[in-house]
Order: structure tokens, then sequence, then C-alpha cells
């Protein structure tokens, strides 16, 4: 597919996401919607030109929770299986921030692989699609845990595929809040010294955390240095450039785990929010005046959207 092509469908999936998103904030007086103005670019560019994922025959409808995994449980799967069923050849993804699950979700949707229906599961008692993204919520294959967790589990996996010869890559999202934690710095100290090249990682780096910015809070930068001196291997881009979200993707191998450093704005196609600047990591609708200002700009982003 040429780059003029797959980059409209990108745009377009990244609009609706936002959209969806939005929509269900509305729904629901709240929801995480600066994430989805951060990462939709970053996933709709993942699912749609990056992974290398099976097919789905068709958008699956999210089953219940069906209880957690053991020898009495054989009804039991991840959420891993809306991305296919991966053979050796295959990417298999990682969401590190589990809070980022309903952005995931509505990718699921605009990808085709998860029937829109499964949003109304959302956070209901005995539903796989939790608020915050679980082993067995749509797209999930482990439990994230807090915040840090989820790199170190798939680094354990980059581990188990590099020595059964398998080609196909372990990619992973994070945010760049996981940068305070210091089991994400190990991860990537394990990583560089087993010489993991088979990891892709992106980071939204949105420049928030759940207390306000990440700068006030604690500070990350010199981020790319400090990555780097890890013995990572670096690219820092616009995370809403889908052609240099991508570019890093097709580099060769060179024996390090490769970090993709994607600035992105946390208020990306909804100007309203920046009025809840710093404290965008939630947004909780409190009133009909703020109700009416978001209604709108949906509004809005329904007669907008990218052809």
């Amino acid at each position: 597919m040429s780059d003029l092509l797959w980059v409209a469908e990108v745009q377009f999936a990244a609009a609706h996401i936002r959209r969806r998103v939005l929509a269900h904030t509305l729904a629901h007086d709240g929801g995480y919607m600066s994430q989805a103005c951060s990462a939709a670019d970053l996933l709709a560019t993942l699912y749609l030109q990056i992974l290398r994922l099976p097919p789905v025959e068709l958008p699956i409808l999210p089953q219940p929770f069906a209880g957690v995994p053991g020898p009495r449980n054989r009804a039991y799967r991840s959420g891993a299986y809306f991305n296919g069923t991966p053979g050796p050849q295959h990417d298999r993804f990682f969401l590190s921030p589990a809070h980022y699950a309903l952005v995931v979700y509505a990718t699921l949707v605009e990808c085709g692989r998860m029937d829109p229906a499964g949003l109304e599961q959302f956070n209901l008692d005995g539903s796989s699609v939790e608020m915050i993204g679980a082993e067995h919520s749509p797209g999930m294959e482990v439990m994230a845990g807090s915040l840090g967790q989820g790199l170190s589990q798939a680094a354990g996996v980059a581990m188990a595929r590099r020595r059964r010869g398998e080609p196909g890559r372990v990619v992973v999202m994070l945010s760049d809040g996981e940068f305070q934690i210091g089991q994400t710095w190990e991860a990537l100290q394990a990583m560089a010294f087993h010489r993991l090249d088979n990891m892709l990682l992106y980071v939204d780096c949105n420049g928030q955390q759940c207390d306000g910015k990440i700068e006030t809070v604690m500070a990350i930068e010199p981020l790319r240095a400090r990555v780097a001196s890890f013995g990572c291997r670096l690219a820092e881009v616009d995370a809403h450039d889908p052609v240099a979200l991508a570019s890093p993707a097709q580099w060769a191998p060179d024996g390090r785990p490769l970090v993709v450093l994607a600035n992105s704005d946390p208020c990306r196609g909804l100007e309203p929010l920046r009025a809840n600047t710093p404290k965008l990591h939630y947004l909780r609708l409190q009133s009909d005046v703020e109700r009416a200002r978001y209604r709108a700009a949906l509004e809005h982003m329904q007669r907008c959207e990218v052809p």
C-alpha cells in the first residue's frame, strides 16, 4: 500500500478513536481522554502499519470473564486472541500502561478486530472489557499490574522467542511516566545486556502523569540520553506523524532493543481539554456547562472527520 493510502487510513482511524473515546467519556461522565488524544495516531499506526499480526475472521464480541487461569479452568484464554493466533513469524503486542485500555479497545474496533458492541460491556461486573486492562481484556496478553511491570514481562517473552529461534518481534507500548519507576530501568538494562533486538518499544511521551506534569512531579529528562546510556537504540519522532512513527520499525536489528520516543500532545484534536491543564490524567465531567462544551466538541469531530 502506498504511503498516501495507508497514512490516510491511519489518520481516519485515529480521528475515530478519539471520537469514540470522547463519546464514551460523555456517556459515563468521565474517561481517560488525554490518553486517547496523545496515543490515537500511535496505536492506529501500530495496528494498521507496524504490527505483523495474523488476521481475525470477523470483528470479535468480547466474552465474559471466564475466571483466572488454572488446571480446572479450560475456558480461560488471554485477550490476545483479538490480535489473532500468532505464529513464530508474527509480532506479539504488549500494552504496559493498562489505563490506556479504552483507547486500545477503540483501536481494535476501528481496525476491524473487535465488535463495536463490545464497548457497551466496558467496566461492567463480569465483563472482560475492564477499565484498567487485565490479561483477559481485549488486546491484552498479560496483566501489566502497577505501571512499569509490563515491560519486564514483555522482555521475558522476547528472550523466550529468541531462544526458540522465532523471527517475530515483541512490540511494547509504554507511557513516559513509567520512566519514573525503577523496574522500567532494570528491564532496559536486562534487555540491552541480553541483546534483545527483537524488541521494539514505543513510548507515548505526553509529559503527563496522574498528579500533573511529569517535569514538576519527578522529572525524567534528559530521557533520550538516559535511555541510550542503558544500551538501547533510540529514535525520537512526532507521535502524530504516521510516517515518522512507522520508519524506525523498518530498521534492521543491530543487537540493541529499539526505543521510539513519540512526542505527543495530550490535548490533540480536543482543544477544550486544555482548560484542565495541568490535571489531564483523567477527565471527570462535573457540570452541565462542561458536558455541553464536550458535546459541542464531539459534534465538531463528527463534522470534521478525516475523509
